[in-house]
């Protein structure tokens, strides 16, 4: 930059340098010819000196930026930016417009007319093509989120219908299992041998021993848990397995432990139909459970048809699948209301689910003290996660009905089955059958609308006042429901439980969580490798 004085000094030149090496005029300023004093020129020069500077920044920046031919400080300005020269920034502005326009069409419905695009880039072809207006722009996006939501909305729901018929369903591997065992108990009679031996019958009614009771017609399941119950504990000799499973399954369940022994612990094999006290006469309510008609649609029927879909969210109706599990209205689901009963001689009993894994020896539990109650059982209220152990009656029953609401508090807490530790003596001297019997009569006479989910509601009711809460590492819930479980955790549990629908023997198990199961399975048996069991 230089400053040029006229010979005559007339005129003050400001210049800056050119792209050609040359000159360019910035800025001019010409000096009256008359009245012309040093003073004039001295207030001149001082003003000048002002300015020079930030005029030499102005156009060392435009100089830095590529732009080295602006001549007015307009140019200036719009190089500088809005904040230096006071210019508004129009992208601001036109944001608080396209946000208005949103605003707008969100209580706007989309017209059932507009077409809408299949991808962001189809949007940008016909956003360029058709010149849209916002407005319009903005109710082809919103048609094509709503869109976008009901699919997944509607993909969620159907993944939860194909996994309740996943886990609702017998696995090919299982049911061939079932078949060749039963196929082995018409042609071999080693098959058919007696369960236990005649001088071993006793025992079955000895109280000194640890006695266990299996309900369950899944014959896989089972071999699993008097397997890991047998090799966890610390006197095997004094474990005895009651299994109860139904007709069908009999000759398949018998085959497998008398053709696999778990010496020298005990196993009896006994279907229902073997039990005398099991009579219509004793259980008519389960009877007119099993054969309700509205029941059987209930829970074989279709679980989508007059369910409002836009209504539910995909938790709600998960928990109303499980709710809707065909197990729920079995006997053998049913079975361990009856104990006392079918097991007269017996003073405490431990009963298990089919789809728990015993890690620890459980002899201590014939130990606690149950001081007078029924059962012992770990409580599910006081954990963290909202899917097991965050449980209350709220959870399982519905408040809105009268009877509900005089007669439970919706902040009780609720307990687990799956390991129990019962005191038949102290059972006997209750009315816990009858209640059970009382409330599933009502239910039945209110369409259900008392509770859905299975057995554990009518047995909350039947067992209030009746339970002794056992410490949690006993029984450690939820493998089966969420595959976050803390394997630390779960190394730990004397007994881990499967409840949910990933079980460990189904393809949607859990991956992470199966090896703890599997390594209970007799895979060295022709029956599992013919089978082809979880290859």
């Amino acid at each position: 930059m230089q400053l040029h004085f006229s010979p005559s000094m007339r005129s003050i030149t400001i210049s800056s340098s050119n792209n050609n090496g040359g000159f360019g005029e910035l800025m001019k300023i010409k000096v009256a010819a008359r009245h012309f004093s040093y003073r004039t020129l001295f207030h001149t020069i001082l003003i000048l000196a002002i300015l020079l500077p930030f005029v030499f920044i102005l156009t060392a920046l435009v100089t830095l930026e590529g732009v080295n031919k602006c001549s007015s400080f307009d140019c200036l300005g719009r190089r500088l930016g809005p904040k230096l020269l006071g210019r508004t920034d129009d992208s601001k502005r036109l944001v608080k417009d396209f946000v208005k326009i949103l605003n707008q069409v969100n209580s706007e419905e989309v017209p059932s007319f507009m077409k809408l695009p299949e991808s962001y880039a189809q949007l940008v072809s016909e956003m360029k093509n058709n010149k849209y207006s916002a407005k319009e722009f903005a109710l082809m996006l919103k048609g094509m989120m709503e869109k976008s939501e009901r699919e997944i909305r509607e993909s969620k729901f159907a993944e939860l219908m194909n996994k309740h018929f996943a886990a609702s369903a017998v696995p090919k591997g299982i049911h061939c299992l079932s078949l060749r065992l039963t196929d082995e108990y018409s042609s071999n009679a080693h098959a058919r041998r007696q369960l236990p031996s005649p001088e071993l019958l006793p025992l079955l009614s000895e109280n000194l021993l640890h006695h266990f009771v299996l309900s369950t017609d899944n014959i896989l399941a089972a071999s699993v848990v008097v397997n890991s119950a047998v090799q966890s504990s610390l006197k095997p000799e004094k474990i005895v397995f009651h299994v109860i499973t139904d007709k069908k399954t009999y000759a398949g369940m018998h085959s497998w432990f008398a053709l696999n022994p778990v010496s020298p612990a005990i196993v009896e094999v006994r279907g229902i139909h073997q039990f005398d006290w099991l009579t219509r006469e004793n259980i008519p309510v389960l009877e007119a459970v099993e054969g309700h008609y509205g029941i059987q649609k209930y829970y074989h029927g279709n679980h989508v048809v007059g369910a409002n879909l836009s209504d539910t969210t995909p938790r709600s109706f998960a928990s109303k699948l499980q709710a809707r599990s065909p197990k729920y209205i079995s006997l053998l689901n049913h079975i361990r209301i009856y104990l006392p009963e079918l097991f007269p001689n017996l003073h405490k009993v431990v009963f298990l689910d089919d789809d728990v894994v015993i890690q620890r020896d459980l002899s201590p539990l014939w130990d606690i003290d149950l001081k007078g109650k029924v059962n012992g059982a770990v409580e599910t209220c006081k954990g963290e996660d909202e899917w097991v152990m965050s449980k209350r009656f709220r959870n399982y029953f519905n408040f809105s009905h009268p009877l509900i609401a005089k007669n439970l508090n919706p902040d009780e807490c609720a307990w687990a089955y799956g390991m129990n530790v019962f005191d038949l003596h102290a059972w006997r001297k209750t009315n816990i059958r009858d209640a059970y019997h009382s409330w599933l009569k009502e239910n039945l006479k209110s369409k259900l609308t008392m509770w859905k989910l299975g057995t554990l509601p009518p047995a909350l009711i039947a067992f209030k006042g009746h339970v002794h809460p056992i410490d949690t590492s006993w029984h450690m819930l939820g493998l089966g429901y969420q595959n976050k479980s803390d394997i630390n955790e779960v190394k730990k549990a004397a007994v881990i439980h499967y409840n949910g629908q990933s079980k460990p023997w189904l393809e949607l198990g859990f991956e992470h969580l199966r090896p703890f199961w599997t390594k209970y399975v007799d895979y060295s048996s022709d029956f599992i490798k013919n089978c082809h069991i979880l290859e």
